[in-house]
C-alpha cells in the first residue's frame, strides 16, 4: 500500500469503481479528498465514448462528487487523438452519441458521409439499418473502419446492452474488415490518457491503474507498464482472478482503502 500511496498519479475506471448506475460507491469521496490533499494526479477513465466530460462530470455533481472536467479521459477523446495522430484534419463517417462528435470535432476531424477516409462506431442510442448500411457502403469504397473500444456489452440503468465491438459487428462480418479499436485494453488508450495528465514529468513508473475488470483495466495496465490494482467493488471477484494467467498487484475492496491511511 505504501508504494501505492507514494504514485503520483492515478488513472481510475469509472462504473464499478467510482459509482455503480447512479449511485456514488462507498469510500470514494474520501479517496477523491485524499487525492486532492496529497496534490495528486488522477483521471477517470471510461471506455463508454458517449458523453463528453463535461457529461460525465455532471453525473458525478449529481451524486454529490465535484471533480474539475479536466479529470476526465474517455475512449472517445483517445480516438480522436489517435485519428488526428495518424491523419491531421482527416474525415469520418460517425456512428455515435455526442461525447464522440465533440472529441472529433474539437480534434479538427471533419463529418463527411460521402467518401470518408475513415468509419468511427461508438456506443449510441441512434443506431439503425440505415447507418449500418451507409458504413458498410464507405468501408467497402475503402474507409478504415475503427472502434472506439472493444466491449462486446456494457452496464446501463437496467442491465447489460450491447457496446461498441457488438455494434461494430455487423459492419465486419459484412465488409469481411476488421476494425481498430482505440479504447481499453489497447495501451494507446492509457499512454494518451497520461499525456493530458497537468505534470508532464509523471511517466508509467509514477503511475496506478485502478479498475475492478480484469479483462480491461488490469491487463491494459499491465502492458502498458502501471500498477495495476483490482477493487472488488465492480464485476470482479477473488474467484475471477484465478481464471486469468496474468494478476493485479494489490487487491482491494473499493479505492475508499487507499485513503485509509
Amino acid at each position: 500500500m505504501n508504494k501505492l500511496r507514494a504514485k503520483k498519479g492515478y488513472i481510475c475506471d469509472m462504473d464499478g469503481v467510482i459509482y455503480h448506475g447512479n449511485r456514488l460507491l462507498d469510500g470514494v469521496k474520501q479517496f477523491v479528498e485524499w487525492l486532492y490533499k496529497n496534490d495528486k494526479q488522477f483521471l477517470f477513465l471510461t471506455n463508454n465514448s458517449q458523453k463528453s466530460p463535461r457529461e460525465l462530470q455532471q453525473k458525478l455533481k449529481c451524486m454529490g462528487l465535484d471533480v474539475d472536467q479536466s479529470n476526465f479521459y474517455t475512449s472517445a477523446m483517445a480516438t480522436a487523438s489517435f485519428l488526428s495522430s495518424q491523419a491531421p484534419n482527416t474525415t469520418a463517417y460517425v456512428i455515435g452519441d455526442s461525447g464522440l462528435l465533440t472529441a472529433l470535432h474539437q480534434a479538427g476531424i471533419d463529418f463527411n458521409d460521402v467518401n470518408p477516409e475513415y468509419v468511427v462506431i461508438g456506443e449510441t442510442n441512434n443506431y439503425n439499418f440505415g447507418n449500418i448500411c451507409k458504413a458498410t457502403q464507405l468501408v467497402n469504397q475503402g474507409a478504415k473502419l475503427i472502434g472506439t473500444n472493444s466491449d462486446v456489452t456494457g452496464p446501463a440503468e437496467h442491465g447489460i446492452v450491447p457496446a461498441c465491438k457488438a455494434l461494430i459487428a455487423p459492419i465486419e462480418i459484412a465488409t469481411e474488415r476488421k476494425a481498430y479499436f482505440v479504447g481499453k485494453p489497447n495501451p494507446l488508450m492509457m499512454r494518451a490518457a497520461m499525456q493530458s495528465f497537468h505534470n508532464k514529468d509523471i511517466h508509467s513508473q509514477d503511475v496506478a491503474m485502478i479498475g475492478d475488470r480484469m479483462d480491461t483495466d488490469i491487463i491494459a495496465g499491465i502492458e502498458s507498464g502501471l500498477d495495476s490494482i483490482l477493487v472488488l467493488s465492480g464485476v470482479s471477484t477473488l474467484d475471477t482472478v484465478k481464471t486469468y494467467p496474468y494478476r493485479p498487484r494489490l487487491i482491494l475492496q473499493g479505492v475508499g482503502d487507499i485513503a485509509m491511511e
